[in-house]
């Protein structure tokens, strides 16, 4: 029976193997990411399996996300290495009867962990346990202007100085339309002053500088306006 003994360091690694990837997807969601992007990304780099071009941009270009990945590579790589080995070594230890007997626990331990991981209530603890650490942890009381605003997300800001020809000119922000393109007017300059956070019913006039949010796809029209 001395084999079914490294049943239990694998069966302990698949458990730490899903708790570490679901604690880092929330890690990942607290930067800005999605839930299915953080999902997806946390597995991807525990398992080794790499992103695309354009997901290992959000990830390298952010040092928060950055540092999560690379421990997520670290666990990953000694999780897998520590499930090879105990597994290997159960089974190589096994004799007559024993290996059977070893495959069936290892069948319905692995089938145990995989009711644990989709047992909603858990997965939900263990996610607001990992929340409430990491609000508190250094690393995510500070960012800077560009994480904040998902920059690197296809978002951006630019300043549009409403010209002589502008058809903006004259309009309500609301009547402008620039929400409904998914933008959002942060402020207006205004010869010498600054107009923060503008109400709908600011009338847009000639010679406005108006800092716009939003995505980079209609910022570029805004700007032709």
């Amino acid at each position: 029976m001395s084999g079914i003994y490294f049943l239990f360091p694998t069966l302990l690694a698949i458990l730490f193997s899903f708790l570490v990837v679901r604690g880092a997807a929330v890690a990942l969601m607290m930067t800005g990411m999605e839930k299915k992007k953080a999902r997806f990304q946390a597995l991807s780099a525990f398992s080794g399996t790499g992103f695309t071009t354009k997901e290992a941009e959000f990830v390298v270009n952010h040092p928060q996300r950055r540092k999560i990945v690379t421990w997520l590579i670290i666990f990953g790589n000694a999780g897998i290495v520590t499930v090879i080995v105990a597994a290997t070594s159960s089974m190589a230890t096994s004799r007559g009867y024993q290996l059977p007997i070893n495959i069936v626990v290892l069948a319905v331990g692995i089938f145990l962990i995989y009711k644990i991981a989709t047992y909603k209530k858990f997965t939900r603890y263990w996610e607001k346990f990992i929340e409430n650490k990491l609000i508190k942890s250094p690393v995510f009381e500070e960012a800077t202007t560009e994480d904040l605003l998902h920059f690197l997300e296809g978002y951006g800001l630019v300043k549009k100085i409403v010209g002589v020809k502008s058809g903006l000119i004259g309009k309500t922000l609301v009547k402008s339309h620039l929400r409904e393109k998914g933008a959002v007017v942060l402020g207006i300059e205004r010869e010498k002053s600054w107009i923060p956070v503008p109400k709908a019913s600011e009338v847009i006039k000639r010679g406005d500088r108006l800092v716009v949010y939003g995505p980079l796809n209609a910022l570029k029209d805004i700007l032709k306006q």
